[in-house]
């Protein structure tokens, strides 16, 4: 959506007090709610200096209750986990622009923000704080996937305030890892770098296996895209280690649950199809199968766009092509303009047999389908 940037800082702020915290997000999403923000692809990495730099010296604040206002329980918190788990669930497989995404924004105005004003004890505080954290992420990640930059950063940073209220330095690191992929998507991959190895830094005695396995992959995605295969190796390395130890259950956190070595291997491979290594992006993606396109619509979709173009470094232009049919036959089911920017990339990789008519017929079937722009 062509518009004006956000003209002011509605968002932006990382408070020091808990309480300005709850205030300050309250006011954002209220905001979003209203339509008085309307998302634009402007992306600033200086807007995360501030946020990030306040969480890793300070991942916890010391109290997280309230001692006024209507009560807060235990069920309205687990009400909003639900919320949280229907989101995720629906941004995997319609994309960020599906009716979900504007009911996470709703939860957050009309349901979490009053919560958060309430009464509640320290237990019950922290993790509304971790809930609402999740949330705002969760939105956060859906602007992300349509374009939306400016507003996805500012839930990004409410999300990382709201999980040091919630003493959930897990949560934290894996906001962070977030924002960190974000970074890396807009083209900031050296300060990717930096911030998945502060959240990995800050999490590493505290996180559970899986949560820290997310943030070397990152890491190693942002090495890949800066042309460091050694570092990319390392840190993907160090991620499959700590995949091999996270299982499933009490010690690792529902929100974390999808990312499984099917998922590793599908980034594995997207690493490897940047640095131009072929033969091992190949090697990754024959691990990365096991993911269905049912539950991971939108990852299966970019992968077999990332694989396509992997075939077409190989000079394998009936395996590419073939790929990039599948992926836009998935992909035209989903409201998201990164998938637009992923099969723009393969078609982009189509040039050198640009002259060819099948080749022509499927970049017009693309943009077609995908309702894409020459």
């Amino acid at each position: 959506m062509d518009s004006p940037s956000v003209p002011d800082a509605t968002g932006l702020d990382f408070a020091r007090d808990p309480q300005d915290a709850v205030r300050l997000a309250s006011d954002f999403w209220s905001h979003v709610d209203r339509r008085a923000l309307i998302g634009t692809s402007t992306f600033a990495i200086s807007a995360f200096a501030t946020p990030v730099t306040r969480w890793l010296v300070k991942q916890t604040d010391d109290d997280g209750a309230h001692y006024e206002g209507r009560r807060v329980g235990r069920a309205a918190v687990t009400e909003l986990w639900e919320e949280a788990r229907e989101a995720q669930s629906w941004d995997s497989k319609y994309g960020g622009g599906n009716w979900k995404s504007n009911q996470v924004t709703d939860c957050l105005t009309h349901r979490a923000a009053p919560l958060l004003r309430g009464r509640y004890s320290e237990a019950v505080g922290r993790e509304l704080f971790s809930v609402t954290s999740e949330l705002s992420r969760v939105a956060g990640w859906s602007a992300v996937d349509i374009g939306h930059h400016d507003i996805a950063q500012r839930h990004f940073i409410q999300a990382l305030r709201l999980a040091r209220a919630g003493a959930d330095v897990q949560l934290g690191s894996y906001v962070l890892t977030t924002m960190a992929l974000h970074a890396l998507l807009r083209g900031y991959a050296s300060e990717a770098i930096d911030m998945a190895q502060g959240a990995y830094e800050r999490g590493k005695r505290v996180a559970a296996p899986r949560v820290l396995a997310f943030t070397k992959l990152i890491e190693a995605r942002a090495h890949g895209k800066a042309g460091d295969p050694r570092s990319a190796a390392s840190a993907l390395a160090t991620s499959e280690a700590l995949l091999d130890r996270a299982r499933k259950g009490a010690d690792e956190p529902e929100w974390i649950g999808y990312f499984t070595h099917a998922r590793m291997s599908a980034d594995a491979a997207e690493i490897y199809r940047d640095l131009r290594i072929p033969h091992v992006a190949l090697k990754w993606h024959s691990q990365a199968a096991a993911m269905s396109a049912g539950t991971f619509t939108r990852s299966v979709g970019l992968r077999y766009a990332v694989v396509g173009t992997v075939h077409l470094q190989n000079r394998d232009l009936d395996q590419g092509l073939h790929l990039g049919h599948q992926a836009v036959s998935i992909l035209a089911n989903v409201e998201s303009s990164r998938a637009r920017d992923y099969v723009r990339d393969f078609t982009t990789a189509l040039a050198p047999w640009g002259a060819e008519t099948r080749v022509t017929e499927f970049v017009k079937h693309a943009r077609r389908e995908l309702s894409m722009s020459a």
